[in-house]
């Protein structure tokens, strides 16, 4: 529609208040597939922020308070919005699920499959890194080898921070299956590089 527009003239704080005279953070799964199937033909293209904003007003509240797998409508809405914004929805969304305490098991599987299905490379890199900034847990290796997955070819200064965060926190899963795997993975990946 010709009114959303609108989204390209507002300030971040206007973008927010808009959003919450909508209740678009609340809005039916349906309609949010819909929205966010609007936003990809809208030129100009979001600006960052604006687009960060949206991420978090769309999908925060609704990805911390999974219990259980996504619906369809919800991983709609999500793939749409990645396929254009995938950089900005990181930057909010992951970092959001990664602060997150406790075990946040449904959280991780959607952080999994965005990461093997709709992230373009660049941000596969940018979820990495994001996790290597917090102290890993049982929880987010899986994360790890989700990222190890797509096979990207990482940046010389990403693929030292990898194997040095994951030779520091080998005490610490001394027993883990999934540590031994990740670290596997990243031997037979990166073989030419990890000395």
């Amino acid at each position: 529609p010709p009114e959303l527009s609108i989204l390209n003239n507002c300030s971040p704080s206007q973008l927010e208040g808009l959003c919450s005279f909508l209740q678009l953070s609340t809005c039916p799964e349906p309609f949010l597939v819909r929205f966010c199937s609007w936003l990809l033909p809208l030129t100009p293209d979001l600006s960052y922020t604006s687009a960060a904003v949206l991420a978090e007003q769309l999908f925060l509240r609704r990805v911390l308070s999974l219990t259980q797998p996504p619906s369809r409508h919800l991983m709609a809405a999500l793939t749409s919005f990645c396929s254009k914004y995938s950089h900005p929805f990181c930057r909010v969304l992951v970092a959001a699920v990664l602060q997150e305490p406790g075990e946040g098991a449904e959280q991780t599987k959607l952080m999994c499959e965005l990461v093997e299905e709709c992230l373009e490379p660049h941000s596969v890199q940018l979820v990495l890194s994001q996790v290597l900034e917090v102290p890993l847990s049982e929880k987010l290796l899986p994360v790890l080898q989700a990222v190890l997955g797509r096979q990207e070819v990482l940046p010389p200064e990403l693929l030292d921070l990898l194997v040095l965060t994951l030779c520091q926190q080998a005490p610490a899963f001394s027993t883990s299956l999934n540590y031994a795997k990740l670290v596997t993975a990243v031997l037979t990946a990166y073989q030419s590089q990890v000395s």
